[in-house]
């Protein structure tokens, strides 16, 4: 388990962590969410005693990284997919983090075929793609076998079946009863992965929540309407203060009304509805809708550039 206890953290006058508090609960694979800033990495590096808090506290099975006995056999984490010396081959890199953890070869050799490294375990690191050096890292957090891991976006790098991969490796080790945090930004592959959500921005909590109810809180509500006259219906919604996006021939997407309503409006106008269903939100759009006020830097528009 991973808990953090008013955590607060400051670089130079800029508060990166305020005041956090969540448990990351073992036998679910908990989503770490947020902007760019917000926290995230910082509050993962406290968590492994990479960076020390100003105030609060990051414990890892009750207690501060500081004082874990053999932290590899307790935490295993991937921060920084680059994080080995380019000159040694993935069997090298492995060996030396093994030995200083009292880990033997054998289990070495066990998590460069986990990770579908085998083939290039005598390999230099530094010619590895990023792809592969982020299976490298999930290796070194794999070796200990412990029941707590961390992750850094994870998938970054990898093409859609290693992605795959990686998301049947956490649901698999939560499966078995371990502690998975994930960081990641992409919003379709958290929701498929994780069971659990923690939102931060600007260093502070905005939800602690499973995905299906962080999904369904967001007030965000489309109706897709498909007709004939799309044109026509799409004319009265707006009036009636919907909006409307097209989406294919003879498409629309409703938000502001419900179906009812809309029901009621196209049976007003004689329009003919071929399908009226309420779509159910993404995380993506629940996530921006809870963070927009968070969000650090802001792009601007077209005709501002």
């Amino acid at each position: 388990m991973l808990e953090a206890r008013a955590l607060k953290k400051a670089y130079g006058g800029k508060v990166a962590v305020d005041d956090l508090s969540f448990t990351v609960r073992s036998g679910q694979v908990t989503g770490f969410l947020g902007p760019n800033g917000a926290g995230k990495s910082t509050t993962m590096r406290m968590f492994l005693g990479l960076d020390h808090p100003e105030s609060g506290s990051a414990l890892v099975n009750g207690r501060p990284f500081p004082q874990l006995r053999h932290p590899m056999h307790e935490v295993g984490a991937m921060l920084d997919a680059k994080a080995a010396h380019p000159g040694r081959s993935a069997y090298g890199h492995l060996l030396g983090l093994a030995y200083s953890n009292g880990i033997g070869r054998r289990r070495v050799r066990e998590v460069l075929e986990i990770t579908g490294l085998g083939s290039v375990a005598g390999k230099r690191v530094g010619g590895f793609s990023l792809g592969m050096s982020q299976r490298l890292g999930i290796a070194a957090a794999l070796l200990g076998d412990p029941q707590v891991l961390l992750f850094d976006e994870p998938v970054n790098g990898l093409d859609p079946e290693g992605v795959r991969w990686v998301r049947d490796l956490m649901r698999g080790l939560a499966a078995e009863g371990r502690t998975v945090f994930v960081s990641s930004h992409l919003m379709s592959e958290m929701e498929l992965t994780a069971d659990h959500l923690v939102v931060i921005g600007r260093g502070r909590l905005i939800a602690d929540a499973g995905v299906r109810e962080l999904v369904g809180s967001s007030s965000r509500r489309a109706v897709k309407v498909r007709t004939p006259q799309a044109d026509q219906l799409g004319e009265r919604i707006r009036q009636a203060g919907g909006e409307t996006t097209i989406d294919g021939a003879d498409t629309l997407l409703v938000t502001g009304l419900d179906a009812a309503r809309i029901s009621a409006m196209a049976f007003a106008c004689g329009a003919e509805l071929h399908e009226l269903s309420e779509q159910r939100v993404s995380l993506e759009a629940a996530f921006m809708e809870l963070t927009g006020h968070s969000v650090e830097y802001r792009t601007g528009t077209p005709d501002q550039i």
